[in-house]
């Protein structure tokens, strides 16, 4: 009897299941929200102990910069792999063995000694080797919205994803140097190690593949995210391809029609703009408000954490107001348009806070420059999404790759620039980089889909854990 109340009981929870609407699809993208914020927390961590570290192993600013730009080389060099990756087995599996790696490397950063032989060499490599590994979570990420986010939502999702960015950045100065004023500067590195690994056992958990394999999804959520237009145009059939058995096979679009498409190249051109002047908040911000703007260890974590939550707060929007304005107007205009106008702005902001006199002034305003850069961000993401066809991690690989050598070039050339015209002229740079990236986006047409007639296998996961 009590069997039979059981299995009643279960199917009245299916009946009602099916009767609404579930929102599975925000909880996970909120969960990749929140792998954002901690792969940035395990990045960013370096910028905020570097002058400890740099005091440790008797480093100058330039040796420094090196560091950081392992990091970032790792970073760049692994995006095709891994976004080829997410698409052959798909964003689950990837996102969670990549988020375990970048714990790993985060911790094995405080085990380098200062005493050992080839000390700065060291860290260089585990710095490399970090940034392989995190080298997936934006391409997994953009994966993941192609198969799930219909595309008039693909604006805010990404706009939620990527705020993760400036809320991981932003929490990150005041976290890690809380830390290292109390426990040292490896507590830092060891902290942010297991955060990681907590997140990622999570999202191996909660998340899958597919809708379809997703025994939380309800039909009325299934049916609204495939009857979407970018569905309707192709994604339906190989959405579908994943709940298949793992020898099934769906479209790739092949190596030589992503290389052949001009939208492509210039996502990928104003993308490796957008990482230049990012990176000048991320790598080297901390240090111009401390050594140039001449503000102690508590201040200088204030404002960087003010660019850092312009930029959590501007990324959403961004993604509302373009998805707005492609309901609007449609994909090229919603789209192109806000990356543009928000790129042009921080153009202005990043020279007129430069020339600002007081370092308060000058983090405000330079904060508006991250806020104005950080609303184009969905843009890119959404676009690669929706020309990719089944190859979403792949181009949006490809895309990040130039958004990683340009912070490659940043944390580099930054601080030479700096050494020999001044900080000022770092961040007219920076602006000229802004003005380059807005004028790309006149050649990017999201309505223009690669060529998915040649087709390679890949293989899916299988439902459930």
């Amino acid at each position: 009897m009590s069997g039979s109340l059981a299995a009643t009981a279960q199917d009245r929870a299916g009946l009602v299941l099916e009767a609404r609407a579930t929102r599975i699809r925000w909880l996970l993208i909120f969960w990749l929200f929140v792998l954002s914020g901690v792969a940035f927390l395990d990045r960013v961590n370096l910028s905020i102990a570097g002058k400890f570290i740099a005091a440790e192993f008797h480093l100058t600013d330039i040796q420094l910069g090196n560091v950081l730009s392992a990091f970032l080389l790792g970073y760049a060099v692994f995006q095709i792999p891994g976004g080829r990756l997410a698409d052959r087995i798909g964003p689950r599996r990837v996102l969670a063995v990549g988020v375990i790696w970048w714990g790993v490397f985060t911790a094995l950063t405080a085990v380098v000694s200062s005493s050992t032989g080839h000390a700065v060499l060291s860290l260089v490599a585990v710095r490399f080797l970090l940034g392989a590994g995190e080298a997936i979570i934006y391409p997994a990420s953009n994966r993941f919205v192609a198969l799930w986010i219909p595309s008039q939502e693909r604006g805010a999702a990404n706009g939620w994803i990527f705020a993760g960015v400036g809320v991981g950045s932003g929490a990150t100065p005041l976290l890690i140097t809380y830390i290292v004023t109390h426990l040292g500067w490896r507590w830092s590195f060891w902290i942010s190690a297991t955060i990681g690994l907590g997140a990622g056992l999570i999202w191996f958990l909660i998340s899958r593949d597919s809708p379809e394999q997703h025994p939380w999804v309800s039909p009325l959520e299934l049916a609204f995210i495939r009857n979407s237009d970018a569905q309707k145009s192709g994604l339906a059939d190989e959405a579908s391809a994943e709940s298949a058995p793992i020898s099934a096979m769906k479209s790739v679009v092949p190596w030589s029609s992503i290389l052949r498409s001009a939208n492509v190249w210039a996502v990928t051109v104003s993308y490796f703009c957008f990482g230049y002047i990012a990176w000048i908040f991320f790598g080297w911000f901390y240090t111009y408000m401390a050594k140039v703007r001449g503000l102690d260890l508590k201040a200088t974590a204030a404002f960087s954490a003010l660019v850092f939550l312009v930029m959590a707060a501007a990324s959403p929007v961004g993604g509302v107001i373009s998805d707005a304005l492609v309901k609007r107007r449609g994909k090229r205009f919603g789209r192109a348009s806000v990356a543009i106008v928000s790129m042009a702005a921080a153009s202005v902001f990043l020279i007129l806070g430069s020339k600002a006199d007081s370092p308060g002034l000058a983090s405000v305003v330079l904060a508006g420059g991250a806020g104005a850069l950080y609303l184009s961000q969905s843009s890119f993401w959404s676009v690669s999404a929706d020309i990719a066809a089944g190859s979403s991690g792949s181009v949006s690989g490809f895309m990040n790759m130039g958004a990683q050598l340009g912070g490659t070039v940043t944390t580099t050339l930054t601080p030479i620039i700096a050494s020999r015209y001044g900080w000022a002229a770092s961040f007219y740079v920076a602006a000229a980089f802004a003005i380059i990236g807005a004028s790309t986006w006149l050649l990017v047409d999201p309505n223009t889909r690669l060529d998915s007639s040649l087709i390679g296998p890949t293989s899916s996961g299988s439902k459930g854990t």
